[in-house]
């Protein structure tokens, strides 16, 4: 494969639209550290919705999708299908109340919801923790796929591949804030787009391929095809599909899915105009994340076991990909490098973009962890807006060196997903709990972060080397069940932490109910009033249920009809209507 003067004319002025859009985008922008990092709270729904959606299309996602599917069939998308439900629970419940809450960022969220030293020091530290730990290796798992995109499909070594795209993100990052973020977005997602199911269609066709009923009927694809795992087998439903459904949904932190919402999705809804933009922007994105997207990468990732059925024909295949970078993700940029003329470099572009666009929002995020909430909060409390949107800028550039220097360490996707996964296990249900448990404290937080993090560092480098070194007493455990464990203890230990620690002081409690509105069992007893409208829960987690079932139903719905299940696809979009309609119907009441 060898990339042609066409391919390269695409590839380049992808470059220059995106700088150019960026570029401008930064003139709009305004100079406060409102305006940098939170777009000057006015934008819309549908903008903040493709935007949320064009960050968690990154050039790591159709390598993950594919890495799941060559290794455990299309059901092992579980595994991030699982976090619609959290996903929901976050459109319907907690939108309203994080565009209440009227703070900067979500670790801001600290010190209006707890308060004294024990809450200046929580917002502190995990303003580090989220700023820059946390937030370089989201970066460095994103930069692992672009540099193995650039490896395949455009002949370029790792450092090369981050030095062209990061300098252009960069560029505009620094210059315009979240609304270049947003803007430059726009553009990216309708390029991903277009290119994954243009990509999808084209590979389909290969002689090879025989079109969809060819590769439906292969034998090396016609057992990964279920949609559901084995439910006879207890060894492939339990991890696939009872884990993630039961467990891994609310209890991990996971970046576009914490549950309550946080992240980068919280930045988004607090630069919304009102709380029902940000209720439609995540509603959006939810709708289209799990629904829309996923299966152009899916059956590209099923055409793959046809041309490259094992990691020793992509070695083959690819003899000058370093041998650690070879994995089952490597086989998505193989399958591109089948595309024409043409289509190959617009392909290119468009990974390009989602890179770009995922590396461009964790940069802002970053930074406005860093700066509004321990620079601005710590270390200068006095300092101007120039000096905050400084501060901000150079902490963009030091995350970006961080994050692309870590890429070129990682080397496999699923990886780096699963440490992730770990590393926040069993604090997600504090996370939905503390908007509405009045004995939740800033300590419970803290005990359950530092709980988390000592079993994530046991299991990532304690365990498996005392179990290798053949010591009886250390059993050997598979992913799902460290998740399982980790998920348990941590629960366990900030539950304990609840009630051993004193809760918040009576006027802290009361503002945050007042400002926010919340209400229900949790904060019984305790005489506080709010005059802010009641966010009810009933209603949310009601709407949440069926949004969970609609978007199901279309997701599965499509894929009946892709396997040329036609009156079954029928009915369950018939199924997923009538979901729809539930929904509707109860927002109405709400």
């Amino acid at each position: 494969m060898q990339l042609t003067a066409l391919d390269w004319i695409f590839i380049g002025a992808y470059f220059a639209l995106a700088l150019g859009v960026g570029l401008w985008a930064s003139k709009q922008s305004k100079t406060d550290s409102a305006g940098y990092f939170l777009a000057g709270r006015n934008m819309p729904w549908w903008l903040l919705g493709i935007s949320m959606v064009a960050t968690t299309f990154s050039t790591d996602t159709p390598n993950l999708v594919t890495d799941l599917v060559r290794q455990q069939g299309v059901a092992g998308n579980w595994a991030w299908w699982a976090f619609l439900l959290t996903g929901m629970v976050t459109v319907f419940v907690y939108a309203r109340l994080w565009r209440r809450s009227e703070v900067l960022t979500d670790i801001s969220f600290y010190e209006l919801r707890y308060g004294g030293t024990s809450a200046a020091f929580l917002r502190g530290f995990r303003a580090l923790y989220l700023g820059l730990v946390f937030n370089v290796l989201v970066m460095a798992t994103v930069s692992l796929a672009a540099i193995k995109l650039g490896g395949i499909l455009l002949g370029w070594p790792g450092w090369l591949t981050l030095l062209v795209t990061c300098s252009i993100t960069l560029a505009y990052s620094v210059l315009g804030g979240l609304r270049a973020v947003i803007l430059t977005d726009f553009v990216q997602f309708i390029l991903a787009m277009v290119g994954s199911v243009w990509a999808a269609w084209w590979i389909l066709e290969l002689p090879q391929i025989g079109g969809l009923e060819g590769l439906l009927t292969h034998p090396s694809v016609t057992p990964r095809l279920a949609l559901l795992p084995d439910l006879s087998d207890a060894d492939s439903w339990i991890p696939m599909l009872l884990i993630p459904l039961a467990v891994q949904w609310w209890s991990s932190y996971y970046p576009g899915a914490e549950p309550g919402g946080g992240g980068y999705i919280a930045q988004r809804m607090f630069s919304a105009k009102d709380e029902s933009h940000a209720v439609g922007a995540t509603l959006l994105f939810n709708v289209a994340h799990y629904a829309i997207r996923p299966w152009p990468w899916i059956l590209v990732a099923l055409a793959s076991l046809v041309v490259f059925p094992d990691l020793d024909a992509l070695r083959e295949a690819f003899p000058h990909v370093a041998e650690d970078k070879v994995g089952h993700d490597l086989a998505y940029p193989a399958m591109l490098s089948l595309l024409p003329p043409g289509l190959l470099g617009l392909v290119a572009a468009s990974l390009l973009a989602a890179f770009m666009s995922t590396m461009s929002t964790q940069l802002n995020l970053g930074a406005s962890y860093l700066v509004h909430d321990f620079y601005g909060r710590f270390v200068k409390p006095e300092a101007s807006e120039r000096e905050r949107v400084v501060a901000g800028q150079l902490a963009t550039g030091v995350s970006l060196l961080l994050g692309a220097g870590l890429g070129l360490i990682l080397t496999d996707a699923s990886q780096a997903f699963n440490l992730l996964l770990l590393l926040g296990a069993g604090t997600g249900g504090l996370f939905l709990l503390r908007w509405f448990w009045w004995r939740i404290s800033a300590a419970t937080e803290i005990a359950a972060m530092v709980i988390s993090l000592a079993v994530a560092a046991y299991f990532t480098w304690i365990h498996d080397a005392l179990a290798a070194s053949a010591a009886d007493w250390v059993p050997e455990l598979l992913d799902w069940e460290k998740l399982i464990l980790g998920t348990s203890i941590t629960t366990l230990g900030w539950l304990v932490s609840a009630w051993l620690f004193p809760p918040e002081k009576i006027e802290v409690l009361q503002a945050f109910v007042e400002k926010t509105g919340v209400s229900g069992p949790g904060w019984r007893g305790l005489g506080l009033t709010t005059t802010s409208k009641d966010a009810s829960v009933g209603l949310g987690l009601a709407q949440a249920f069926f949004g969970c079932l609609a978007v199901y139903g279309v997701l599965m719905a499509t894929g009946f009809v892709l396997y040329g299940h036609v009156v079954r696809g029928a009915l369950l979009l018939a199924f997923a209507m009538t979901a729809a309609g539930g929904v509707l119907l109860l927002h109405r009441k709400s």
